[in-house]
């Protein structure tokens, strides 16, 4: 029976399936922009512009793998085998990104090309049939709603796990053990000499109380600004002398200087080994259930046909791509706003292990309150709420610590609203066109998922690139990063929040009520019932 429900084990075996996807995609969203700018050198508009010319040939990769896996034949069903099939090279991918060659300024804008498309492909290979699983483990749409709501659960567990733990991975892993000599000048200010034994293209400097002020007291560096911390390269052997104020009783044990390129890649190679084993859980724990009439005929024309004229799909297309701006710039920005900012990097770590805690807890809040005030309603008062709190973090101010991640917190407990209901709904979208047609395409409908979270992305990114360009940053200069706070205050706070307004007002348009739901329930089952009997 379509409408029995799918036992607790399953659904977390299926939820820890986005929580290995999440290791990748939130890692990506959160930690590729910095590493690209700050540690491989690209410039920020080179940047955007990949992300968003890569994501726009996702909407062919991702509609191609839809019609791809409604089409698979296997012993393992027609998408749960694609969960086994690229669980390995996701993970490989994910690795390369995070690796930066020695090479010409061509040469890495290369190899970021090559590398970013083939992991987006890779990505879509994986993750449309991953969400089109959702839709045929049951044919409930409440139940899939549970389901949806555990899987966001194991998706925020996994964007925890990697925004969480990967800058104290990036600290202990990229340790330069450098030549430190400390000589105090008075009570809180020092003479810092520091040295290397090799060569490190880009070293990170702070206290480990992220307190201390640094400035340069080399006659070579220009720049006097005094920040937290501070990133430069180390030529092997070569002494480095800085002043060190605001803080007490520094020893030299109480600093931390890290090879942001090696902490970054040997971070990101570990993660990547979790993904690929969490991900054949979830293969081997899941089940399809419900599968198109035996009468259906394949007809490709006939399912796109049926896709473009399914009006909630094309609303979901356009809200998921909009809602995936908002959540992406939220999170491509942190790291940056944390780092230049607020001048605490490692902070910034705990403010976005912080937000996956309200993230969990809005998915799990979101089967009752669905249940309360119906998915369209809750997806339109979530958008709102969670916009116009963001918009606060406007006004503050560095020290406002306790204000930034309590707005941040709360925001972000409606935004984990949005994914949760919006996966549910593909499946909604896939139970209105057989309702409607006769006919059903489930993984067809899904790549809208894939491509809205995947080039709302890339949009995402071309629009932190653009505005961060526009200020001027340069990741390795301190005078265009401190010109450039204004845009970076934009990014985290009133730019995001007014593309939630917008998501909010096109979300009025969605036709399918919990009504019209539960009718479409009621008919797929019975024409089920009445093939399988006749």
């Amino acid at each position: 029976m379509i409408t029995n429900q799918v036992k607790l084990s399953e659904k977390i075996g299926y939820a820890l399936g986005d929580g290995a996807a999440n290791i990748a995609w939130r890692g990506v969203a959160t930690f590729l922009f910095i590493f690209y700018t700050d540690v491989f050198g690209l410039t920020p508009a080179s940047v955007g512009l990949m992300l968003l010319i890569a994501r726009i040939s996702d909407g062919v990769s991702d509609v191609l793998m839809g019609v791809i896996g409604d089409r698979t034949v296997s012993k393992y069903g027609k998408f749960r085998p694609w969960i086994l099939w690229t669980a390995i090279p996701l993970g490989v991918m994910l690795s390369f990104l995070f690796t930066a060659p020695n090479l010409s300024y061509t040469g890495k804008i290369i190899y970021a090309y090559t590398t970013y498309i083939i992991f987006t492909l890779v990505y879509t290979a994986n993750n449309i049939p991953y969400g089109a699983l959702m839709a045929v483990m049951t044919g409930n749409d409440k139940e899939r709603t549970s389901i949806g709501s555990y899987r966001m659960v194991g998706a925020f567990a996994g964007g925890m796990i990697v925004q969480g733990a990967l800058l104290f991975l990036v600290s202990y892993y990229g340790d330069v053990n450098p030549q430190i000599t400390l000589n105090q000048i008075d009570t809180k200010k020092y003479e810092l000499v520091i040295s290397s034994s090799q060569d490190v293209e880009n070293t990170n400097i702070n206290t480990e109380n992220g307190i201390a002020l640094f400035s340069w007291a080399s006659e070579e560096k220009t720049d006097k600004t005094a920040t937290t911390s501070k990133s430069f390269s180390m030529v092997a052997n070569k002494k480095y002398t800085l002043w060190v104020e605001g803080e007490e009783n520094l020893t030299e044990e109480s600093f931390s200087v890290i090879n942001q390129k090696k902490g970054y890649s040997y971070s990101i190679y570990l993660m990547s080994v979790f993904l690929a084993l969490i991900m054949l859980i979830t293969f081997y724990t899941t089940k399809e259930r419900v599968q198109p009439l035996e009468s259906q005929k394949t007809n490709l024309r006939q399912d796109f046909k049926d896709l473009i004229t399914n009006k909630p799909w094309f609303i979901l297309l356009i809200i998921g791509l909009l809602f995936n701006v908002y959540n992406s710039i939220k999170q491509g920005i942190t790291v940056i706003y944390f780092t230049h900012y607020l001048h605490d990097q490692l902070l910034a770590g705990s403010y976005l292990v912080a937000l996956m805690v309200a993230s969990i807890g809005g998915a799990m809040s979101t089967i009752y309150l669905g249940n309360k005030f119906g998915k369209r309603n809750l997806f339109i008062y979530a958008l709102i709420f969670s916009g116009v709190v963001n918009s606060l973090l406007y006004f503050c101010e560095p020290q406002d610590i306790f204000a930034i991640f309590n707005l941040g917190i709360i925001s972000e407990f409606g935004s984990a609203i949005f994914p949760t209901l919006f996966f549910a709904m593909l499946g909604d979208a896939a139970d209105f066109s057989e309702f409607k047609n006769g006919r059903r395409a489930t993984g067809l409908v899904y790549s809208a998922g894939s491509f809205a979270t995947k080039f709302g992305g890339g949009v995402a990114g071309a629009i932190v690139g653009l505005v961060l360009a526009a200020f001027q940053y340069n990741g390795k200069d301190a005078t265009s990063i401190e010109n450039a706070i204004p845009g970076i205050k934009m990014l985290m706070s009133w730019i995001p929040a007014l593309i939630s307004i917008l998501t909010a007002a096109i979300m009025l348009f969605y036709p399918l009520t919990q009504q019209k739901l539960d009718e479409i329930t009621l008919e797929l089952s019975n024409r089920r019932k009445i093939e399988n009997n006749g």
